[in-house]
């Protein structure tokens, strides 16, 4: 039997499905990869927000990881949630030690503005894991975080996306989902600080986008995983997430996920 190309996960857990390592695996499914998981942290949340959050110690994240890589292999790494320091540094050693391109997601805050990183881990996420990155993938918000930047404007992304390669990254993608300046498109930046690429697509009216960095991320290292070049895989992940957003669907009493089986359901 042929063996699908190996994509690992390295997020926390989101009880109610819509984003971190449930999303992640979702995605790598989706896009025909098999998915691997290092749990980071659990976190007890729903569509209306997160209600609490667990770190995992370093020793599991750690033995988590090598369990995984060790035996089975990899071929793309995707982190999310790091929420503290020590994590961060963890996780950047163990990326230093893997061959495989990695996709960093820094995430900063959830979807409902709850905080997911320490403001002690900060330095960290700049000066060692983004550093390890193939392609690092922050949000507008998560780009201020890093690096006092506010985007209002397609030059801004410009200069946010030269301060976030100014960390080591291969490629930066800057995400303007957000911008309000570009109306009806979503817009996001990919840059090696050589070539530029501009990722535009419509701006879907679906309130139901939890998840949607984690999707996006995770289907940049499914294209990773089965060899496609960096632009490639994030030209694909657009599409795939820009789908995904389309579909989203409400569940619970707030914002509900991306619909991460909308190929499937399309068909």
């Amino acid at each position: 039997m042929n063996r699908p190309p190996l994509c690992l996960t390295v997020a926390g857990s989101d009880s109610g499905g819509g984003a971190g390592i449930q999303a992640d695996l979702k995605t790598m499914l989706a896009l025909g990869v098999h998915g691997m998981s290092v749990v980071t942290a659990v976190t007890a949340q729903n569509s209306l927000g997160v209600r609490g959050a667990w770190e995992l110690p370093a020793e599991a994240v750690r033995a988590q990881y090598r369990a995984v890589v060790d035996d089975i292999g990899v071929q793309a790494v995707k982190t999310g949630m790091l929420s503290s320091a020590v994590l961060v540094e963890t996780v950047a050693e163990l990326l230093a030690d893997t061959a495989a391109p990695a996709v960093v997601d820094p995430v900063g805050v959830s979807k409902h503005g709850d905080a997911l990183l320490a403001a002690s881990a900060l330095d960290a996420v700049r000066t060692r894991l983004l550093p390890r990155a193939t392609v690092a993938t922050p949000n507008l918000d998560e780009v201020a975080q890093l690096t006092g930047i506010e985007v209002g404007s397609e030059d801004d992304m410009r200069r946010a996306a030269d301060a976030v390669l100014g960390f080591g990254p291969r490629w930066a993608l800057i995400k303007g989902g957000h911008l309000a300046a570009h109306g009806g498109e979503a817009v996001d930046l990919l840059t090696d600080g050589a070539a530029e690429h501009w990722l535009r697509a419509p701006r879907h009216d679906n309130r139901h986008t939890h998840g949607t960095g984690c999707t996006l991320a995770s289907a940049i290292a499914a294209g990773l995983a089965q060899g496609a070049d960096v632009p490639e895989a994030v030209t694909a992940a657009k599409e795939y997430v820009t789908g995904a957003i389309a579909a989203g669907f409400a569940l619970g009493a707030g914002i509900g996920p991306v619909d991460h089986a909308w190929r499937w359901r399309s068909r």
